[in-house]
């Protein structure tokens, strides 16, 4: 049975993907820069905090889709609704675009008018029965021809945000984007992580367990709080892998380490922006495989390298006099 006209469906999945990038700026963003970029809409402002670091939010923009849903035994389950896509700055350098909605177990069996799917945004209601289990794993897996590819949307979104005008497409340093597809089974008393998993070409899979209270945008919000530590240890091991750390020497393994320490030390904080009920889903992170650990341990590396840098350039620069 689905909900009357006005009234929240009850959803029994709630999906998304994160795609978090540089920011095509020489110069990080200031808060007022940060609100220019991130205005998708004029009727909602752009949410600024500047404690613990400073994080913009945009207000969220709806995209209509009518297309079979991804599934992994092959089902063709036609979909209508709303995707909900929003992008966040952080500390003025990192930039995320998400793009997420939810499920029901059931939907009608006609196609409703367009105003109906408008008044439940972020919903995405199934022809029938929804087949939850291959579901998951069709978003987990990725859209196919014809298929909802929320990849698609958030990408289209961050393509838009990187040509605003206040862009230079100038960068301090070469990295390379991520992608995080996420999953979330409603009906559990508590908020549980099931698994987090590293795929090929920057891609990353994660799946939730969540209560029915939770909003998926909550939900959004913790996964794009995973997404951007996940891209700073990802980027600072790869910068490190080509510094050649502990091979070179000079000015060169300075230069190298330079945007580490300048543009990307400072935003490790996990949970700054998480909501409360979800928080406590960093801890199975730091247990296994330790995000804050591996964190901590290329941090002191090349803290290290850059004092023993420090130290050894009187020497050379007397050898060379």
């Amino acid at each position: 049975m689905t909900a009357a006209l006005g009234q929240p469906a009850r959803s029994v999945l709630a999906c998304g993907e994160v795609r978090t990038c540089l920011l095509p700026s020489f110069q990080a963003f200031d808060a007022r820069a940060a609100a220019q970029l991130l205005r998708l809409r004029a009727d909602e402002p752009v949410r600024i905090s500047e404690r613990p670091s400073m994080y913009a939010l945009s207000p969220e923009i709806l995209t209509g889709v009518d297309c079979r849903l991804p599934a992994s035994n092959g089902s063709k389950v036609r979909s209508v609704g709303t995707v909900a896509a929003r992008a966040a700055l952080t500390e003025g350098r990192l930039l995320q675009a998400t793009a997420y909605f939810s499920l029901p177990a059931a939907g009608p069996d006609i196609r409703r008018p367009w105003g109906q799917y408008l008044v439940r945004p972020g919903l995405v209601e199934p022809f029938g029965k929804l087949p939850q289990q291959a579901t998951v794993e069709g978003m987990l897996r990725g859209a196919r021809r014809g298929e909802l590819d929320l990849g698609m949307i958030a990408e289209g979104l961050l393509a838009a945000l990187r040509r605003h005008a206040l862009l230079d497409r100038r960068v301090p340093f070469k990295s390379s984007p991520t992608r995080l597809r996420w999953v979330a089974r409603r009906g559990d008393q508590q908020a549980s992580l099931v698994n987090f998993t590293v795929a090929e070409g920057g891609l990353r899979t994660m799946e939730l367990r969540l209560p029915e209270h939770i909003p998926a945008a909550a939900a959004a919000g913790l996964c794009e709080d995973l997404a951007l530590h996940d891209w700073l240890l990802t980027t600072v091991q790869h910068m490190l892998d080509n510094s050649r750390l502990g091979t070179a020497d000079g000015p060169s393994v300075v230069e190298a380490l330079h945007p580490v320490v300048v543009h990307l030390l400072h935003l490790w904080m996990p949970r700054a922006h998480v909501d409360p009920a979800l928080g406590h889903l960093w801890d199975v992170l730091e247990e296994k495989p330790g995000f804050s650990r591996q964190w901590e341990n290329l941090s002191r590396r090349i803290r290290d390298r850059l004092a023993l840098q420090a130290v050894a350039m009187p020497h050379q620069a007397l050898s060379t006099s």
